[in-house]
């Protein structure tokens, strides 16, 4: 399984290629006269708007880019802002985070009147948020009631394995597998709310290993879900081999065609004039590296919420005067560097 950084990165400038979409995922909706008024205030460019990111580039220098994953998001407003195209309009805040840092982006619709941007947007994240299921590792979670696994929309349940021993403990604990096309579920027989939801997309192994308790199956998931090694026992051994190449078949199959739950049908733009649209979401605890990524092209979308007062001052020997103190993390040069004319050098291009 390919990792799935589409959902989880803020990336600038990316390779072209990168822009592509990968298996499984899906252009839900595409506006080709939208403002990064923030980073790029007077360049009209395109936005996509997929199951798991929003991707904006430039018409004139398509090389100029975000790829902004849903995950990052931390809330979707629309206020008014001031566009070079546009002069003072409506347009949609994205507030983010990624690693310790925030980043804002603003985009305005060049295409008068239409709502588009605001439905379409915040719709799809809504939907992102509430199907964390299909991707997300889940302990003790609300997913087995009466000893039968709670399907999601797009889920099939294709097999349920009694005697299944969960090894994380020096007992072990009795239960059950439910082994459908988007995950493996396992729950505890005299406990149905101790349980584990692993999706096929936070695999990174299955096989049959030996154990102090035998041979047993061992799935070990992505560094991104914890990096957990989980063993659970069938007996008898013909049982195990029967589950373990069922789970590694639908592994290799989710593997070339992922499911990641996100659905959204858009709507006529008369359907959805006049509605409020104005997202808060909780922020998920996962923290990705922030990478590679130049500080000036950082230093154009940073979301300085927090500051209420200036900044004490400190004598800075490049300029030799009092300046107030920069942000930690940065330097004067960081900020010189997001003057166009103070760029030396190009941005690396971040690896897939």
């Amino acid at each position: 399984m390919d990792y799935l950084w589409q959902d989880r990165d803020i990336r600038f400038d990316i390779d072209p290629k990168l822009m592509n979409l990968r298996p499984g995922e899906k252009l839900i909706d595409r506006l080709d006269s939208v403002e990064d008024t923030k980073g790029n205030n007077g360049d009209r460019g395109r936005l996509a708007i997929t199951n798991l990111r929003l991707i904006w580039h430039s018409h004139t220098m398509p090389r100029i880019n975000l790829s902004i994953g849903y995950n990052c998001v931390i809330s979707i407003a629309v206020k008014q802002t001031s566009s070079k195209l546009k002069g003072n309009v409506e347009a949609l805040f994205v507030l983010t985070k990624s690693g310790q840092t925030r980043f804002e982006f603003i985009f305005t619709n060049l295409d008068p009147g239409s709502p588009r941007l605001f439905a379409s947007v915040m719709s799809v994240h809504r939907s992102y948020e509430s199907t964390r299921l299909y991707r997300d590792l889940k302990l003790r979670s609300a997913i087995v009631a009466d000893k039968r696994l709670r399907l999601l929309p797009q889920e099939e349940l294709l097999a349920e394995v009694s005697g299944v021993w969960n090894l994380s403990s020096d007992q072990g604990n009795l239960g059950a597998f439910c082994i459908s096309n988007v995950r493996v579920v396992w729950f505890a027989v005299m406990n149905e709310a101790f349980n584990i939801s692993v999706p096929y997309m936070q695999m990174k192994s299955v096989r049959i290993r030996d154990s102090k308790f035998g041979l047993a199956l061992v799935i070990e998931t992505m560094a991104q879900s914890g990096g957990y090694v989980l063993g659970f026992r069938v007996d008898p051994a013909d049982k195990l081999k029967e589950v373990a190449q069922q789970v590694q078949s639908l592994f290799h199959v989710y593997s070339k065609e992922p499911v990641f739950g996100v659905e959204y049908e858009r709507v006529a733009d008369d359907d959805v004039r006049g509605r409020s649209f104005t997202v808060e979401t909780v922020q998920d605890e996962l923290e990705m590296d922030d990478g590679d990524e130049q500080k000036d092209v950082f230093a154009a979308y940073l979301a300085d919420g927090d500051k209420s007062a200036d900044r004490e001052p400190v004598f800075s020997p490049e300029l030799e005067v009092a300046v107030e103190s920069v942000k930690d993390g940065f330097s004067l040069q960081d900020l010189w560097a997001v003057l166009p004319d103070a760029k030396q050098v190009q941005h690396p291009q971040p690896q897939a």
